[in-house]
Parts: structure tokens; C-alpha cells; sequence
């Protein structure tokens, strides 16, 4: 989880231009490009989760030094929340992902690849998921590793997988790749989004393997489609 201390500002009209347009790959092996994923619009995601029914039994922080204000949401199929993006550049070590790059790197994720290696945050568009605490414990709600999540800002839909855990307090943070996607800074020190992402983790998915960015934009596009429908 990265705890960031300062106040970041919000990813540039550079940072959008550069995310990358590259195709998603069906291996770790890519950047996925940050053009709108799959056919679900972010305007209609959006308009389903305007309204929070709270399933947390506390609030979360965004960051340390802020105060409590970000409640889990239920909805037909899905969990979701709307906070910022801190940036995870754990799991295997590569030339974006680091310990000169990142001051709180470490080698290891949460989930795996199906080969027992552990992810690759400046490939592979994942989220952090609190670790379960009293607040709040997301195998309770049919969120496991490896599950479809639809990543919302600035008008884009990036589809990713639940890639790891952070601390029990703390809510909003992705992998280098998934803020790339989305136009955000990547820097795993001094990057990340201050407000207006939204997250909509689908129930009982299961991306496999969970290292192929195609399969869970494949995935996600149908499970956004059934969710538009029963919510």
C-alpha cells in the first residue's frame, strides 16, 4: 500500500496524452492501453453507484494523514467505493517497479500468477483491497484474488483484477498499470490521483489465469452489462 504524505495533484493534460494507446495484452507482458475497455460506458457505470448503501461497518482513510470518510457500498452483484488511486509497484521486480523507484517496494503480492510468481504492477491493471479487519472483510462479499474490477476516472472504464492487500485502514490504490491506463501518473513515489476514482468490484468473479488483462476485460464487459441490468 503506498502511504503517501503529500498532497498530490490530479494527473496532468500531458500524463493524459501520454498514458499509452499500446493493445491489451492477453499476457502480463504489455502496457494495456487507456483507451475506454469494452463496450460499457463509464457515464453508465457511473450512473449506478450514485447513491451508497454501506456494508462497511466503519469507514476507511485514503491516506494516513486524512481522516475516515470512505464507507464500502453494496449493490446487486457488486461492491464499490470512490476514493483516490495511490500506486502499488509491488511483485516483481522490473525497470518501472523497484526499490530505487519505489520506497516502499516489496517483492511479493497478495495473489499469484498461475505459475506462483507473484505479479507484475507496471503490466498487469490490478487493485489493493483493504485486509480484513472489522471494519470490513471482503471474502465475506464474494471478493477473492484474481476477481474483475471496473476502475472509473476522468471518463475512462479500465478493467482489472484483485491483485493484493494493504492495511486494514487505508482504501484506494492500483497497480502501475492500472494508473497508467487511466491517464494517472504511475510513479510509484510521487504519482497516484487525489479523488474521483471509483471502484466496482464484481461478486464471485474470477479472472483465470489472473495474469490475462484480455480475460478480464472480456469478463468484466459481460459482468458490466448484467450489472447495468439488475441494478
Amino acid at each position: 500500500m503506498r502511504i503517501r504524505t503529500l498532497t498530490l495533484a490530479a494527473a496532468s493534460g500531458a500524463a493524459l496524452l501520454a498514458a499509452g494507446v499500446l493493445p491489451a495484452s492477453a499476457t502480463s507482458g504489455a502496457t494495456p492501453k487507456s483507451a475506454q475497455e469494452g463496450t460499457v460506458s463509464a457515464a453508465d457505470l457511473l450512473s449506478k453507484v450514485t447513491s451508497c448503501s454501506q456494508i462497511s461497518n466503519g469507514k476507511y482513510r485514503t491516506d494516513d494523514e486524512t481522516s475516515a470518510t470512505i464507507p464500502v457500498c453494496g449493490k446487486n452483484g457488486a461492491v464499490f467505493w470512490k476514493a483516490d488511486m495511490d500506486i502499488d509497484c509491488d511483485g516483481q521486480r522490473t525497470t518501472n517497479c523497484n526499490e530505487n523507484a519505489d520506497p516502499w517496494y516489496q517483492d511479493d503480492t497478495a495473489f499469484h500468477q498461475s505459475n506462483g510468481q507473484p505479479l507484475k504492477a507496471d503490466s498487469l491493471p490490478y487493485i489493493v483491497v483493504p485486509s480484513s479487519s472489522s471494519i470490513w472483510k471482503y471474502s465475506s462479499y464474494g471478493i477473492k484474488g484474481g476477481g474483475v474490477v471496473a476502475v472509473i476516472y476522468n471518463n475512462k472504464v479500465e478493467y482489472a483484477v484483485v491483485g493484493d492487500t494493504g492495511p486494514t485502514n487505508i482504501i484506494g490504490e492500483a497497480s502501475y498499470a492500472t494508473a497508467k491506463a487511466l491517464g494517472i501518473d504511475p510513479d510509484p513515489a510521487t504519482g497516484g490521483a487525489d479523488s474521483g476514482v471509483t471502484y466496482i468490484l464484481f461478486k464471485n468473479s474470477t479472472v483465470s489465469p489472473i495474469e490475462s488483462h484480455s480475460a478480464a476485460v472480456s469478463l468484466g464487459d459481460q459482468l458490466a452489462k448484467t450489472f447495468l441490468q439488475n441494478n
